[in-house]
């Protein structure tokens, strides 16, 4: 069975979305999107008709006295080229800029992991990864980019850790 790579990431907002101190990140939104879309190994992302994910409600736990959760869920031919979407120059410039509007998260708040090629993830699937790798850290169930997990099946079966270029983009 050939396996795919999913991944979650949450993030809870400083403001509501319509709010001005947001303002850049909802007008960065859709180039990023693109950018993703068009990118080697690029397979799926959450969305709704608006093209993004800003509608989606899920983790509704993680609200935690914030102005709301957004959720970015994607589908990857692999670690390697989510990372290099990732650690791109348009992804960093983006991502210096995520403490002006998210709050900083003292939990595991991206999380990845192999699916099935065909399967579509759903955002109570990936609620549970992420309270799993919250709970147990990183295990092949549950990942980060930092150590990850080869897919099921694969000849080596334990952790890898990441180059150290693959640390924090911004």
């Amino acid at each position: 069975m050939e396996y795919l790579l999913a991944q979650v990431n949450i993030a809870r907002m400083r403001e509501p979305l319509d709010s001005p101190l947001l303002a850049d990140f909802v007008a960065a939104l859709d180039p990023v999107n693109a950018l993703a879309d068009a990118a080697p190994g690029f397979v799926w992302r959450l969305q709704t008709e608006d093209g993004n994910a800003l509608a989606v409600r899920a983790f509704e736990w993680d609200r935690a006295a914030s102005a709301g959760v957004l959720v970015n869920m994607s589908v990857w031919e692999s670690v390697e080229t989510l990372a290099a979407f990732v650690y791109s120059d348009a992804h960093r410039e983006i991502m210096r800029q995520r403490r002006t509007w998210f709050e900083r998260m003292a939990t595991a708040h991206t999380t990845l992991w192999w699916i099935p090629r065909g399967h579509t993830p759903a955002t109570g699937e990936a609620e549970e990864r992420v309270i799993h790798l919250r709970v147990h850290g990183p295990t092949a169930h549950a990942f980060t980019l930092r150590e990850h997990f080869p897919p099921p099946g694969a000849a080596a079966s334990g952790p890898v850790s990441s180059p150290a270029e693959w640390n924090c983009p911004a």
